[in-house]
């Protein structure tokens, strides 16, 4: 008896509703996601296996490099409500005078390395120029002139009178730092009974 042969026919998947999809997940992708600033004090952290994190709120963070063979320390604080009750205050303790829009270009400023004196000029520069290498010189932190102090101390009571919460300190350092320059950051902040503070390092890989 001959078999039946059955007729093959041609399958066809309709991939519409996986495209919308994808096109879809894409898009909340791409809004979502937050784009880094530039960093006006790029520093090649140290490596280290931890991976705790740093605090999404009520942190300060005081960057320490090099630029033109030069020493610097750069300042910055998280919460736009607390920068800008810090700089309320520094105005206050330096006898200056800060306009609403100066105010709030400060608000948007992660961080920052400038005397407190030069503070109007570099908020007038747009965000890409702020960034540019020999623009900020670093903050004062000598013996006669120690603005960061200064920065220290009005932010942890700028973030007690908006936050009700003490300020966290993390010290960013380069890897290629040396050890009097991130010793002389740590003792101004010793001097505030600041003892328990976080060190920034780089995630290092299991074969390093």
């Amino acid at each position: 008896m001959a078999k039946v042969k059955m007729s093959k026919k041609a399958t066809s998947i309709d991939m519409t509703a996986m495209c919308d999809v994808a096109f879809l997940l894409l898009t909340f992708f791409i809004l979502t996601a937050t784009a880094k600033a530039p960093e006006p004090l790029p520093v090649d952290t140290p490596s280290s296996t931890v991976q705790t994190k740093l605090p999404e709120t009520d942190l300060a963070t005081l960057t320490v490099g090099k630029s033109n063979g030069q020493e610097q320390v750069f300042f910055g604080v998280k919460g736009r409500d607390v920068r800008i009750k810090t700089l309320e205050l520094m105005a206050q303790k330096y006898n200056l005078s800060f306009t609403e829009d100066e105010i709030k270009q400060f608000s948007l400023v992660d961080e920052f390395g400038v005397p407190i004196e030069a503070m109007k000029q570099l908020l007038a520069m747009k965000a890409a120029d702020r960034a540019k290498p020999g623009i900020q010189p670093g903050i004062p932190h000598d013996s006669i002139n120690n603005q960061l102090k200064d920065w220290i101390y009005t932010a942890r009571q700028a973030n007690i009178d908006v936050a009700d919460k003490e300020l966290q300190f993390a010290i960013k350092g380069d890897a290629k730092e040396e050890y009097p320059q991130i010793k002389k950051i740590m003792d101004i902040l010793q001097d505030q009974k600041i003892n328990s503070f976080n060190l920034v390092t780089g995630l290092r890989g299991k074969d390093y």
